[in-house]
């Protein structure tokens, strides 16, 4: 191996450490620092001195924080589930049916997307009270929906596309349904693409703040981010640091495992439709 190529990889490993590093660093300094109480919150220490427990204690003996997490888990796999059956009728269509304004309607969709949230929540809100859904679940569910959906509906359109037009046809010749179709034929292919647009749809389900706080007033239907976010401490001045940590990486630790369990179809449906040599 020639010095230069030995510098290369030298460098490609030390760029890849540094991203880890990065990445990962934030999440270890919250978990080290939900392990610490006291006066020990205030004073920098890279390594755990200790395996306090107080701060989950606290967190987890409240039942509110509780309730949270229920309501979080109900609303995203809700939302889940709602942009999955959306986005394979739409993509069904979209990928197999020929008509005109197609291309167009697909670029609409996926241009949605790019609005901030910011920008659309006074109209939501609206939405939200007319159709008397305020301080439920399914305001959320809807407001999630309506931003998961076309980065579903593009995922899945563009890995519906590749798939061979002779598995479509023979399911026809045979009298199938598109219903039939679509789920006797397509869903079962369509698994990495549908993991990984759910996954995501979860986390964003999952970590969402904004539409949270603003559709919700009581403290039985708040999500996990706005339960994190309105801990208060012994005082108005005090910012309970270690319960928020601790909630943190409790709410953390599961999109993890699960991004870990389905990394390698996560990476299979990102990279659906892509150019194969």
């Amino acid at each position: 191996m020639t010095r230069h190529k030995l510098l290369k990889r030298i460098g490609f490993y030390a760029l890849v450490a540094v991203i880890v590093v990065f990445s990962v660093f934030p999440f270890y300094y919250a978990v080290v620092t939900s392990f610490a109480s006291g006066t020990a919150l205030f004073r920098v220490n890279y390594l755990p001195s200790g395996f306090d427990l107080r701060n989950y204690q606290a967190v987890l003996g409240s039942k509110n924080f509780l309730y949270s997490i229920g309501n979080s888990l109900i609303i995203a796999t809700l939302t889940v589930g709602l942009s999955l059956f959306l986005g394979v009728t739409a993509s069904y269509a979209l990928a197999r049916v020929r008509f005109r304004g197609r291309g167009l309607l697909l670029m609409t969709i996926l241009a949605v997307s790019m609005f901030p949230q910011i920008a659309v929540l006074a109209g939501l809100f609206e939405l939200v009270r007319f159709l008397g859904i305020f301080n439920t679940h399914w305001a959320m569910i809807l407001s999630y929906t309506i931003f998961t959906l076309p980065f579903t509906v593009w995922v899945l359109t563009t890995f519906m596309r590749d798939l061979p037009v002779e598995i479509e046809e023979a399911a026809i010749v045979d009298g199938a349904s598109p219903w039939i179709i679509i789920t006797r034929v397509f869903l079962p292919l369509l698994w990495p693409a549908m993991v990984t647009t759910g996954l995501l749809a979860f986390i964003g389900a999952w970590n969402e703040f904004l539409f949270a706080l603003t559709f919700t007033s009581t403290e039985s239907m708040r999500t996990v981010p706005v339960a994190i976010g309105l801990l208060s401490g012994a005082s108005e001045q005090e910012i309970p640091w270690g319960p928020i940590m601790a909630a943190s990486v409790i709410v953390t630790v599961p999109l993890i495992v699960l991004v870990l369990i389905f990394q390698r179809k996560i990476v299979a449906g990102l990279t659906a439709g892509g150019v194969k040599g």
